[in-house]
């Protein structure tokens, strides 16, 4: 049986940000809702992603209730379950993307959906897809037991959410329990594009670090390229989701396509 420490060296999340650091930048992460505007435009969408700069992509699973999401992505994910979205056509979506690109793929989910499908076997259809793991922005490690199995069994990393609120101790249990990278939430409150990150971001992120964090990205907020650059001079990556989703909704593929490429000019950090 695989080990631990082997499926840690193979994480195809800590693959894609250590490649990118090696180059000398943060790594990009773009969020795409699936089934937005329709499964096919998904894995359009993400694969115009990973030819135009990003590393990574965040496969969102619309949800009735979302609490941590802004306007945009609630009304992209409220029009994706309208037209009949299920869970498992994630994995059609997933799959759409890994093979046709060598971005890392990971699902971004509320875990009640994993619950009713049942944990063992969405983590299987998940890694069968090619998938890298799963982001968990409800799920808190203290009660992640069953999901920490699988994700062993599977080999997917599991990315759990830090935020200015989380104490030394919350911290370090969750930078102990991630595999991949730690996501730090830069703002309290729900997902949107904004004038300008918050000053929190970097604490958080030293925080996380401090705990023993090899990787951390960061999320919630990021919509152009000098809040990239902004934040890539101290992250090891930069998350992107409410801008990429106004982008395909009023734009489609080509302007997901040209908002990335924009995007990842603020990668590269610049020499001190």
């Amino acid at each position: 049986m695989t080990g631990v420490q082997d499926i840690i060296s193979t994480s195809k999340s800590a693959a894609a940000i250590d490649k990118a650091r090696a180059e000398g930048r943060a790594a990009l992460i773009g969020y795409l809702p699936a089934g937005y505007p329709d499964v096919e435009q998904t894995i359009a969408a993400g694969i115009a992603l990973a030819e135009n700069g990003a590393d990574l992509i965040e496969i969102g699973i619309p949800y009735s209730d979302p609490v941590m999401d802004g306007v945009v992505i609630q009304a992209a994910t409220t029009e994706a379950l309208a037209k009949g979205f299920h869970v498992r056509q994630v994995f059609d979506v997933v799959r759409g993307i890994t093979s046709k690109t060598n971005a890392a793929v990971l699902v971004m989910t509320y875990w009640n959906p994993v619950i009713r499908m049942g944990v063992d076997e969405f983590s299987r259809l998940l890694a069968e897809a090619g998938g890298a793991g799963l982001i968990t922005p409800d799920l808190i490690p203290d009660e992640a037991a069953e999901w920490m199995a699988a994700s062993d069994k599977y080999g997917l990393d599991r990315v759990f959410l830090v935020a200015p609120s989380s104490s030394p101790e919350r911290m370090k249990r969750t930078v102990d329990a991630s595999r991949g990278f730690v996501y730090a939430v830069s703002i309290m409150g729900v997902t949107g594009a904004r004038e300008s990150v918050s000053s929190a971001a970097q604490g958080v992120v030293a925080a996380a670090h401090a705990a023993g964090a090899e990787r951390v990205c960061v999320g919630l907020g990021v919509s152009n390229a000098g809040q990239v650059r902004e934040i890539a001079a101290y992250a090891d990556g930069v998350i992107v989701g409410t801008a990429l989703v106004a982008a395909i909704r009023d734009g489609g593929v080509e302007a997901v396509a040209a908002l990335t490429k924009d995007l990842s000019a603020g990668l590269t950090r610049e020499e001190a």
